[in-house]
């Protein structure tokens, strides 16, 4: 079987497994937590203009986060693991036409968003509960960014087209410039700073637009002109790799969605306890989607670093990746996880002096984040079955999730529960996709050479 003889590939396929992983995610963790520390700016900077603004946040993240994770978990977690597969075998010509699509399908999926999103955000947000000025806020934050929606896809999906090549400096560096440039102008859009207008929430939403637009223009530069292992250049149109992309990518959506519709679904029952309840519960829900983007940080180095193993049929050296990326990230999301749950007060206290939003939050935490390395270390895994080119039990086990809280949800605004229990529904659900996609990891996808002795 050929093989790509370059220095990347030799790498992934050669290098002691703990040295190749830290080459690789480090650029992406870096990256990932100044993408983290931006998220984390914006609230703070809302949290500025009153409990009605983090309120109009808490509608609109989960959304905003369910396209970033398609974009970049989802789909560009399929590009990362077709490209890879593609050079790991040796199959250039593949990669090249496989990068062309994935172009083609980042600006499909950001037209959806815009129709939907941009266009037609006011009734999915009243009927999650948003009312008065929390729901005004979510539709003009809704109509800048998802307005701009082909962009942010182009931004996440020519990242993965990159790190596909086991690239992971010149993404990172994107994303990394990018983060900084929208933690100032956000806090210079949002509250007003030197000779910038104060714009409110509307501030917020145009700063990532604009910086990740940047980042997207950056990106394209590289890649058209060619200065990575692969050009973006048109090719003659082929169903061959949109299928090979949209196998991992398509059932990717799937899973993206069952994260961010059980937030959605959790944030609909919340609505129903008021106002101060979606703003607590919304900060509370904020850190636990930000673990994505940290597992994601890792996650997308075990992506192309299995893909790239699986195509040079080195199975067992990708299964030990697998566990060595998930075992990182279970130990890293518990060191924030945990001094959160008993001290609350380390995250809630940068965002709110509203006492009652604080006690929503606080009891939000102290139930949910000690499940947070659970939960991230399972995406880890997710990340890492990517790269195998297949994923449909991973998916299943979120699906399950999603049904897990809101069949909990559901019992607990019909019969007047407290509101614990509905948290208590959420961190169950956490618990799942550790343990859930931990056991993805016996399934014949991870052994094919047994399946080839059984034959």
């Amino acid at each position: 079987m050929a093989v790509t003889n370059t220095a990347k590939m030799q790498l992934l396929l050669e290098a002691p497994i703990g040295s190749m992983l830290f080459k690789l995610a480090a650029p992406n963790v870096a990256a990932v937590l100044l993408t983290t520390a931006s998220t984390f700016a914006d609230v703070w900077y809302v949290g500025q203009l009153g409990t009605a603004s983090l309120a109009s946040l808490a509608l609109v993240y989960p959304f905003l986060m369910l396209m970033m994770m398609m974009a970049s978990g989802a789909i560009g977690g399929g590009v990362t693991a077709s490209l890879s597969r593609a050079l790991g075998r040796g199959d250039n010509e593949g990669a090249q036409s496989g990068a062309w699509h994935a172009f083609l399908i980042a600006c499909f999926l950001g037209l959806i968003f815009t129709v939907t999103l941009g266009l037609f955000s006011r009734p999915v947000y009243a009927f999650l509960g948003g009312t008065g000025e929390a729901l005004e806020g979510a539709v003009v934050y809704s109509m800048i960014a998802f307005g701009g929606a082909f962009l942010i896809w182009l931004f996440w999906v020519l990242a993965a087209i990159i790190r596909g090549t086991g690239d992971t400096v010149t993404p990172a560096r994107a994303i990394l410039v990018s983060g900084v440039a929208q933690i100032g102008l956000s806090g210079a859009l949002t509250l007003g700073w030197g000779p910038f207008p104060s714009l409110g929430i509307a501030g917020t939403a145009t700063a990532m637009l604009t910086c990740q637009t940047l980042g997207a223009a950056y990106m394209a530069f590289y890649l058209i002109k060619g200065k990575g292992a692969l050009t973006l250049s048109p090719h003659t149109f082929n169903w061959r790799p949109i299928i090979d992309i949209m196998r991992v990518g398509g059932l990717g959506l799937i899973n993206s969605a069952g994260i961010s519709i059980t937030v959605i679904v959790v944030t609909g029952f919340i609505g129903r306890y008021g106002t101060e309840a979606l703003a607590g519960y919304g900060l509370g829900s904020r850190l636990e989607l930000m673990v994505i983007p940290i597992a994601f940080g890792i996650g997308g180095a075990v992506t192309v670093a299995v893909g790239a193993n699986f195509g040079a049929g080195n199975f067992a050296r990708a299964r030990r990746i697998a566990w060595t990326g998930a075992g990182t990230v279970f130990v890293f999301i518990n060191l924030i996880g945990l001094p959160i749950a008993f001290a609350p007060g380390l995250w809630l206290d940068l965002f709110t002096a509203d006492a009652t939003a604080y006690s929503y939050g606080a009891l939000y935490l102290a139930i949910a984040a000690p499940f947070y390395g659970f939960f991230a270390a399972g995406q880890t895994l997710y990340f890492a079955c990517q790269g195998t080119g297949k994923v449909l039990l991973p998916v299943c086990v979120g699906l399950l999730r999603l049904a897990l809280v809101a069949t909990v949800g559901a019992l607990a605004v019909y019969f007047s529960w407290q509101i614990n229990a509905l948290f208590m529904g959420v961190a169950a659900g956490l618990l799942t996709i550790g343990l859930g996609v931990s056991l993805c990891m016996l399934g014949r996808a991870w052994w094919p050479e047994k399946s080839a002795q059984a034959s």
